[in-house]
């Protein structure tokens, strides 16, 4: 204690105190500076040396010297009875202050520009302003042999994996980087259209055994050339010489853009003609045609016959049967599709556990998988962090996040897919879906206007500006666009579905059955008078595991018992039904089937455990901001049943505002809608809903729709 005493006399803890809390700022300040200065990595740390080396020193100089009046005196020489350090130790006590308040300011400032962003908006907003960011373009293949593309594009293949697992670096997605293969194109239009600073392009001429390989690096905004190598290597061994010129290029970037972090580059090793068919087939599947990805099954096909032990080949087998699936851009049924991808996705992980095409295209199988979203989520995350960048597991992740409910999630990983590969195709429908979801409308014109900058002849922008119309009630507009989207050929299911909603909101019934989608043709059949078809493909589409058609059309015809049968003799409860038939983003319509079901028969408890789940499906919903018409609707519905018809008619009243109209008669289409129809405000809602209908009849050159839902008779031309 005597000791301690004396130590705080002589401000020894307080001279501590300081040099701790000052080293601590100046440490701080340091780490700021020293990528603006450009310091070498060791820089902090021998300031951190000094800084603890001078601690002793300064606790001893502490402990032996005084200040007095008259200057510095050593310790033993100054008279006790005059001595100030209780105000020197004052003193000391507003310099430990002020460097604490100067800490706090400084952790204060790294919380904030540290902090993750809480919305999509950030996300982006923080991505657009890195400062490192680089587009890899394909190297240009300048020999006459043109069988060499493929060793061209696997340097850029192998560069691109690579500096997607870099911390702090945007990197431009691979679709969008290959998408100006073979154009030559001012590269600060490149660069503004995929949002970075710098491009690394190349090119590659083999000459007999020799091939020359050039790389430059170029600052975007002035076209300065930051780095240009040639590398001359004998052509041997294609992929040692693919790992080195990759590894070469990777330390040139590396010391010029990444500081010191570390990036190694490995092609997985086969014959030379198998990896040419699987970048090949690759290709061909990123366009998401239906053709295109026929093409690339046999082209995957003959490369697993020439090398049966190539796992990524097996991988992408896998992934392109379930692309040919009925629900995608083939016409494999469903489950046949699962059953036979299944087997190439095993044989791929059995041939190589951490191959991360292999867990992607196992995240997709249960993304397909009725209740399989947690395992795809598993199984995506672990592709990707095994290789960030597989912009496929990214967008497939996203999907299997809207099945658990995370809409917000999904939203932030579509924004980042839709800044750093613009013209991955298979994200921009479904990231201009979900911003609709979100009422964010605005955002979705924003990223269409940019696509068609340096993409207008796309057909997805019709597609995208389609979903954008009918969000905002306009649906004769987006059939318009659709109608043009059919021009072009192959459909999506996606696209399909679409066209679908044109048509049977303008009540085009018949051509619905024809031309529209397999999920919606059940309720065309139903409307043109064909049940019997219809309930049949219902029961398919049911034993698939989507029974919402189903239950719709049983209710719709008064079999609400067959609705109970059917989820009694399949699931325990209702708790295990609901585990396997989830709500999506605009509400959970399925199970407010079941509740109409349940409260038609009397069964007033499993009506209540039914709402009990729509209610939390909805609550959940709300949390996450989600506004659009049709979750408007299916909240009008949810209070009807609740029997809250208040609530019901204002959320009614919301969504006909917003231009929501059923395909019919509302309380036939929508069975629930019978609770209120004798409401006087009903008949309001009815007439807004038919004048909705008969402004989209008239845009697409159709005659109006009379009181009854039946076609009325007109002697004037109509609009085309």
């Amino acid at each position: 204690m005597k000791l301690f005493s004396e130590l705080n006399r002589r401000n020894v803890i307080r001279v501590g105190i300081a040099y701790a809390v000052a080293s601590w700022v100046l440490l701080q300040i340091v780490d700021v500076i020293t990528p603006i200065l450009e310091l070498p990595a060791w820089a902090p740390k021998l300031i951190f040396v000094i800084l603890a080396i001078g601690l002793v020193p300064a606790l001893v100089f502490a402990w032996a010297f005084e200040m007095t009046p008259e200057g510095l005196k050593k310790e033993s020489e100054v008279d006790r009875s005059g001595s100030i350090t209780h105000s020197t130790g004052r003193k000391l006590n507003f310099v430990i202050i002020a460097f604490l308040v100067a800490a706090v300011g400084l952790l204060l400032i790294e919380r904030q520009m540290n902090r993750a962003p809480d919305s999509a908006a950030e996300a982006v907003a923080a991505l657009s302003d890195s400062e490192k960011s680089i587009a890899v373009l394909p190297f240009v293949n300048m020999s006459s042999d043109t069988e060499q593309e493929f060793f061209s594009d696997g340097i850029t293949e192998e560069i691109l994996n690579s500096l997607a697992s870099v911390k702090k670096l945007k990197v431009a997605g691979r679709t969008s980087s290959f998408a100006f293969k073979g154009q030559n194109q001012d590269l600060r239009r490149i660069g503004d259209a995929l949002g970075v600073n710098h491009i690394l392009e190349g090119s590659v001429r083999k000459a007999g055994d020799q091939v020359r390989i050039t790389a430059q690096l170029i600052q975007v905004d002035n076209g300065f050339h930051i780095w240009s190598e040639t590398y001359d290597r004998e052509l041997t061994d294609v992929f040692a010489i693919q790992d080195e010129i990759a590894n070469e290029i990777l330390n040139q970037l590396k010391s010029r853009l990444l500081n010191d972090e570390a990036v190694v580059a490995e092609a997985q090793r086969t014959a030379p003609e198998v990896y040419e068919l699987y970048l090949r087939a690759k290709q061909r599947m990123y366009t998401r045609v239906g053709t295109e990805i026929e093409i690339a099954v046999d082209e995957l096909d003959k490369a697993i016959q020439l090398d049966p032990e190539y796992a990524p080949a097996f991988a992408q087998r896998g992934i392109a049967t379930m692309l040919l699936s009925e629900q995608q851009y083939g016409s494999i049924p469903h489950d046949e599709a699962q059953r036979r991808a299944k087997r190439f996705v095993d044989q791929s992980l059995s041939l190589d556990e951490n191959l991360a095409e292999g867990w992607a295209a196992l995240g997709l199988y249960y993304t397909n998988t009725p209740a399989g979203s947690e395992q795809a989520i598993d199984h995506l995350m672990k592709a990707l962090s095994i290789n960030p960048n597989l912009i496929d597991a990214s967008n497939w992740l996203q999907i299997a996040l809207q099945g658990v409910g995370d809409y917000r999630g999904s939203l932030q990983i579509l924004a980042d897919i839709a800044e750093k590969d613009p013209l991955y195709r298979p994200a921009f429908s479904n990231v201009i879906t979900t911003f609709n979801s979100f009422g964010e409308r605005e955002k979705a014109e924003a990223l269409i206007k940019r696509m068609e900058t340096f993409n207008p002849d796309n057909p997805d922008l019709l597609l995208a500006r389609a979903v954008n119309y009918m969000y905002s009630g306009r649906r004769g507009e987006g059939l318009q666009e659709m109608e043009r989207r059919r021009e072009y050929g192959d459909m999506s299911g996606l696209a399909k579905v679409y066209l679908s909603f044109g048509l049977m909101g303008t009540m085009q019934f018949e051509r619905a059955v024809d031309e529209g989608s397999q999920y919606i043709r059940p309720y065309a059949l139903y409307e043109v008078g064909r049940s019997e078809e219809a309930f049949k493909m219902a029961h398919d589409q049911a034993s698939s595991g989507f029974p919402e058609t189903l239950f719709n059309l049983l209710n719709r015809a008064g079999r609400s018992e067959e609705v109970v049968n059917y989820l009694e003799e399949r699931w325990p409860s209702i708790a295990a039904f609901a585990a396997e038939n989830s709500g999506d983003d605009v509400g959970y319509s399925l199970m407010t089937e079941v509740a109409l079901a349940y409260m038609r028969g009397g069964n007033q408890a499993r009506f209540d455990e039914a709402m009990a789940f729509v209610e939390q499906h909805t609550t959940k919903l709300l949390e996450q901001s989600v506004d659009n018409f049709v979750f408007s609707f299916n909240r009008a519905v949810q209070f009807a049943l609740l029997g809250d018809h208040d609530a019901a008619f204002a959320y009614l009243g919301k969504a006909v505002d917003s231009g929501w109209a059923t395909n019919g008669i509302p309380e036939e289409v929508v069975p629930a809608l019978e609770l209120l129809v004798d409401d006087p405000r009903f008949a309001e809602i009815d007439a807004a809903m038919l004048a909705i209908t008969n402004r989209d009849r008239e845009i697409v050159g159709l005659p109006p729709m009379t009181e009854d839902y039946q076609v009325a008779a007109v002697s004037a031309p109509l609009k085309q």
